[in-house]
């Protein structure tokens, strides 16, 4: 359906059964567990889908190594079976990743040999792999760029790697294949109440300025680090549920691994671990874990913070990477679920677990977690909204759901691989229209019928949106992305019926915003 057409299915006489605010990963999962439940669902996000968190992720589907080692057995066999469901689900954007841990020390190899094979028997039947000590030889065989001097060898183990603005998308259009309807740059800008109890939601379309009052059977707060803020609409006395923690990744040339191999560092100054990964032809490192007072939709990383990442990666890769090799940095805000007592302040020590609450005039909010378990945390949000709204009772479908673009079969060599099912559509645009296969950017293979497929079909509205999350190069180059912006602002202002001004205008805003990922 177009966004018209969605537009369309807003009416104020319709009560919903549940409307969802938020665009994320939480709040996706939730709407996919409504719609496919058969619960009369919308979902609305002020800005772009995955817009914040959920765009800025290391992009690993995981159990969580680091959650192991704090004890957290729980947490980690809740991620180890959901990993398995999303390979399972969406196999065109998740993939087994092996990953490697050097040992520079005579113990590690034993020690993580064990704590990896522990994690392996965790996974049960949605095991990715075996874990295995490796020789230095064979290590350095892997990973030719690790640094050789003390080097012992190194254990290999297996986790998932994924898109996570790409998922964001087929989620999106899953929704609305089953009967939900969910629209971006719709902002909730108030709750309406009736004898103090929430009754609906104010709107406001961002693009035409249309107010609208929509009614509930009820409301799920799904919006990330921004939950404290909806929850004060309500109750403006309410004290905050999330702690926002920012995560920093850098990007660099593939040939600072040379490798399809991913680097798992175990323990950094700051007790955290660090991962450098291949990823769409470049290599993401990161992360950082820096506790935040105020949440924002474009958080920056610090000089710090980028300065950590590259003296830790330097430390165990032959060529140490600089400032000047940097393509790209970005950050993102975890929404983590804020402790009662938080004595010392570390926010790597506060679990990634979720957590739902409800108000007393009916709210219920949903943090914490990550996009590993999206699914689990839709379907216990909906479990619990279904029995506050008193909704017809019905079972969860989520686990076996095929997401958009599902294909089993799927060719890594093509580099438009991540469309899945989509990828012949695309190719039969070019087709007709030969064109549209001319490459707007060659180094990072986004061709001109991917932007009228995001505009189409993915709800792009911005040049924004193509850039950074319907393709992924505002994260891979940001220096490239922006040479791409003029020719992706003229294609979509023809797609949509804008002007030039239009044109000028987005290709400003979007400059402006991608000189942010680049390092002075």
């Amino acid at each position: 359906m177009t966004r018209e057409e969605l537009l369309y299915e807003v009416k104020e006489d319709i009560l919903w059964d549940v409307i969802i605010i938020g665009g994320g990963a939480t709040g996706l999962g939730a709407a996919l567990e409504a719609t496919t439940r058969g619960y009369k669902t919308l979902l609305l996000e002020q800005y772009d889908y995955t817009i914040g968190t959920s765009s800025r992720s290391t992009k690993l589907v995981h159990g969580g190594v680091r959650y192991l080692a704090q004890g957290d057995i729980a947490l980690v066999l809740e991620a180890l079976k959901e990993r398995g469901l999303l390979l399972k689900n969406a196999p065109h954007l998740v993939s087994n990743k092996s990953f490697l841990i050097p040992s520079y020390t005579w113990w590690y190899k034993p020690f993580y040999t064990f704590g990896l094979t522990i994690y392996d028997l965790l996974s049960g039947k949605f095991r990715f792999g075996k874990s295995v000590p490796y020789s230095r030889k064979k290590t350095l065989e892997k990973i030719p760029t690790l640094k050789k001097e003390k080097l012992r060898g190194s254990i290999q183990y297996h986790d998932g790697q994924f898109d996570d603005s790409r998922l964001g998308i087929n989620l999106v259009q899953t929704i609305i294949e089953n009967g939900g309807t969910a629209l971006n740059y719709m902002q909730v800008t108030n709750f309406t109440k009736e004898n103090g109890k929430i009754t609906g939601v104010l709107v406001q379309n961002q693009e035409s300025k249309e107010n609208y009052t929509l009614k509930a059977k009820i409301i799920l707060n799904a919006t990330g680090v921004f939950v404290d803020s909806m929850i004060k609409k309500d109750n403006p006395n309410a004290r905050k549920y999330v702690k926002p923690s920012q995560g920093v990744h850098i990007m660099l040339d593939k040939k600072f691994l040379q490798s399809d191999y991913a680097l798992m560092i175990p323990k950094t100054r700051d007790g955290r671990v660090l991962f450098a990964v291949p990823w769409h032809n470049k290599v993401i490192v990161g992360t950082t874990d820096v506790p935040k007072e105020d949440a924002s939709i474009e958080p920056r990383a610090t000089n710090n913070e980028v300065n950590f990442i590259l003296e830790t990666a330097g430390r165990y890769l032959e060529k140490k990477p600089t400032r000047a090799d940097v393509k790209s940095v970005f950050a993102g805000l975890r929404p983590l679920a804020a402790p009662k007592k938080n004595a010392n302040g570390k926010t790597k020590e506060i679990s990634r677990k979720h957590k739902i609450i409800k108000s007393k005039s009916g709210l219920v909010s949903i943090f914490g977690g990550k996009w590993t378990t999206y699914r689990e945390m839709g379907e216990d949000a909906i479990n619990k909204v279904a029995r506050l709204a008193k909704l017809p009772k019905k079972d969860s479908k989520s686990e076996t759901f095929a997401i958009h673009g599902s294909k089993k079969v799927i060719s890594h060599d093509n580099p438009l691989y991540f469309y899945g099912s989509d990828l012949a559509l695309i190719e039969n645009l070019i087709q007709k229209k030969p064109i549209l296969g001319d490459w707007i950017s060659e180094d990072l293979k986004i061709n001109k019928a991917q932007v009228v497929w995001a505009v189409k079909y993915e709800y792009a509205r911005k040049v924004e949106d193509f850039l950074s999350r319907r393709t992924r190069a505002l994260l891979l180059d940001a220096k490239e992305s922006i040479k791409m912006a003029p020719v992706v602002a003229q294609i979509m202002a023809e797609e949509l019926g804008y002007n030039s001004d239009w044109e000028k205008e987005q290709i400003a805003a979007y400059t402006k915003l991608a000189k942010g990922y680049l390092l002075e």
